[in-house]
């Protein structure tokens, strides 16, 4: 059965899932309010360079959501601080008369929840994704690997949905998994992103630098064991050794030891972060739940202080 996948930001890895999708067969449209790189993709199509080869795919592209008339999947891509807007510009999508799903590939906590609120709880999936990509001009992006993508019911357990979901996308040339337990698989993810977006965002330091060269690695290991520790007393079942590999295969050969994260990627373009869905996430669990979170409070104030310079700078003109 033809499903039409509609991908809510169109930057870095919204293009790619909704390249790959559409090289699949899947019929795409992509929405994003960058209009250069919209207006490049529907003149040219998509370029993807790096792995698999560098090609072009056509593909529909709109800046304008109400262009859009209807969807079966709808993946949610954009920046978490622009969640509101993006989910009012396509809830149109959601009525009673649909079945229309959406799927949160962002990054940080309370994503779902957030949207939720404009497509109903029973509309919203959890995801995430290993893989990796970057813009490297309107309408060309770097693709770094395959590797998977895991969906799931935000309550838990698998079903019949998630199965069925995963198994177009898998099936469109987008690897996907079902997943049991998606808010812990989250919060597995959340764990590298705690250790590396905000001292990567402070510092200009890539993962290397951070974790082999030991140029910070001892902030990033204490923000993680507070991360740690408010999972714990969320409910959510974590180790701090468990994380800890995971930043090690990060940071190694085969990892992406010269990437920067992409929180200091916004700071460089002077755009707001998500800081407040990563490390700010962490700070409000732990004030939630009375444990102690020094480390990660003291990354969102600096964080916040860099963004202020420009952010502030940039309204005034």
């Amino acid at each position: 059965m033809s499903q039409h996948v509609v991908v809510l930001g169109a930057g870095a890895m919204g293009s790619l899932f909704g390249g790959l999708l559409a090289e699949g067969g899947l019929e795409v449209t992509l929405v994003d309010p960058w209009n250069e790189h919209i207006e490049q993709i529907k003149k040219n199509g998509l370029q993807i360079v790096g792995f698999g080869g560098d090609r072009f795919i056509p593909l529909a592209a709109t800046c304008d959501a109400a262009e859009v008339t209807s969807a079966d999947i709808v993946l949610v891509q954009c920046k978490a601080n622009f969640n509101a807007p993006a989910a009012a510009s396509v809830q149109h999508l959601f009525s009673e008369n649909t079945d229309t799903v959406a799927i949160s590939f962002q990054n940080g906590l309370g994503n779902e929840e957030e949207l939720a609120e404009y497509f109903g709880a029973d509309r919203v999936l959890g995801g995430l994704t290993a893989q990796g990509a970057n813009v490297e001009a309107p309408g060309i992006i770097r693709n770094h690997a395959e590797l998977p993508s895991y969906i799931g019911e935000m309550a838990g357990g698998v079903s019949d949905r998630t199965r069925k979901i995963a198994s177009v996308l898998s099936a469109g040339g987008l690897p996907t998994e079902a997943s049991e337990n998606i808010r812990q698989d989250i919060w597995r993810k959340l764990m590298a992103n705690i250790a590396i977006s905000a001292v990567s965002g402070i510092t200009g330091l890539n993962i290397g630098q951070i974790f082999n060269q030991h140029l910070a690695d001892d902030v990033s290991y204490a923000a993680l064991d507070e991360a740690v520790a408010v999972a714990n007393a969320a409910g959510v079942n974590l180790s701090a050794a468990d994380a800890k590999e995971i930043l090690g295969k990060i940071a190694g050969p085969n990892g992406t030891p010269g990437n920067k994260s992409s929180l200091r990627v916004d700071i460089e373009n002077e755009r707001p972060s998500e800081i407040d869905y990563i490390n700010g996430a962490v700070v409000k669990l732990g004030k939630k739940h009375k444990v102690p979170v020094p480390v990660n409070e003291t990354l969102v104030t600096l964080v916040h202080g860099l963004q202020a310079q420009y952010l502030h700078a940039n309204s005034d003109e």
